[in-house]
């Protein structure tokens, strides 16, 4: 039965159609025969009690020159048989706030919401990984610039980021006795303003820092490994990381196993774990990538993957 698929996503036109994982969700979307709707960026709304969106009739197709076809916009509100894929990218700001909170009356009226707006207003995307302290490396989360640098100053070599940032932004490296630290530690705390994450440096980032899909709390067989190039030691593919798809290992399918049903309960249908050799550092359920570097390279369906369990309806979450 076709569905009608309702898409909130950062400009379609701005989009990189080889690497948007959102643009493969569409394509199969499309191929299933569901409605595809595109909410024009700023178009959540409430009108009384009701969660509506201004949305255009939308198509997709594989061709990096012509990938989309708008039609006229329309006020819609949301209702049964809606699912809403909500892949707007961070920061989680008041605004990207705001949006799940329509979303979440979105959800009372009947449509189904990938991922649990709720979810992603409770699950800082760094903070979310301590929930697994079984499968983190050494991690402190402070505002305090004092207890940050004794944190360096023990593990001799750290990695220090804000808890708002993405695509490797603000993330520094620092070790113990770096003449910078005190300034890092200034401006990510915006002098104590603000939380920000110390990690243990690991060494193992030079053969990649993993990311892990799961559906419905079942890991994807395979993840992408983002290794650093040159002198960065930063991994992400915006920082100028080289994707390498793998096939998962035991110590991943062990984190997946630790994390995956907790996140399933709270209705996280499509999540991203960041892994670094043997240790989870973040959990992304904001707008997971990687989908079609890794169906490039194995030949894999993972929007496939994603609809097949959308298809089957939608799962409980307990933060509801």
């Amino acid at each position: 039965m076709p569905l009608d698929v309702v898409v909130v996503m950062d400009p379609i036109a701005s989009i990189t159609i080889a690497k948007d994982s959102t643009f493969a969700m569409l394509l199969e979307a499309r191929r299933r025969g569901h409605r595809l709707h595109y909410v024009i960026p700023g178009g959540l709304a409430m009108v009384g009690g009701d969660a509506v969106a201004r949305v255009a009739p939308l198509d997709v197709r594989e061709d990096p020159t012509d990938w989309y076809t708008l039609g006229a916009s329309s006020l819609r509100r949301f209702g049964e048989g809606d699912v809403v894929l909500m892949r707007k990218d961070p920061p989680v700001d008041p605004e990207f706030v705001g949006d799940t909170q329509i979303l979440s009356v979105a959800q009372r009226q009947g449509a189904w919401i990938v991922n649990d707006p709720q979810g992603l207003r409770d699950m800082n995307e760094k903070l979310g990984a301590l929930a697994f302290p079984q499968c983190c490396p050494p991690t402190l989360v402070s505002r305090d610039a004092a207890s940050l640098k004794a944190f360096v100053a023990e593990h001799r070599d750290a990695v220090l980021k804000p808890l708002d940032g993405m695509g490797g932004r603000s993330i520094f490296r620092a070790v113990a006795g770096d003449a910078n630290l005190n300034v890092i530690l200034e401006t990510l705390t915006d002098g104590g303003r603000r939380l920000a994450m110390a990690q243990r440096y690991l060494p193992e980032i030079v053969d990649g820092d993993k990311r892990i899909l799961l559906i419905d709390g079942v890991p994807v067989d395979y993840c992408l490994a983002r290794i650093p190039q040159g002198d960065e030691f930063r991994g992400n593919l915006a920082a100028g990381g080289r994707g390498e798809a793998r096939p998962l290992s035991e110590r991943d399918r062990w984190i997946a196993a630790q994390v995956g049903p907790a996140l399933a309960a709270r209705g996280m249908r499509f999540v991203g774990l960041d892994v670094i050799g043997d240790w989870l550092t973040e959990v992304n359920v904001t707008s997971p990538t990687c989908i079609r570097e890794i169906d490039a390279a194995y030949g894999t369906n993972i929007a496939g993957l994603l609809f097949d369990a959308i298809e089957r309806g939608p799962v409980a979450s307990s933060a509801r």
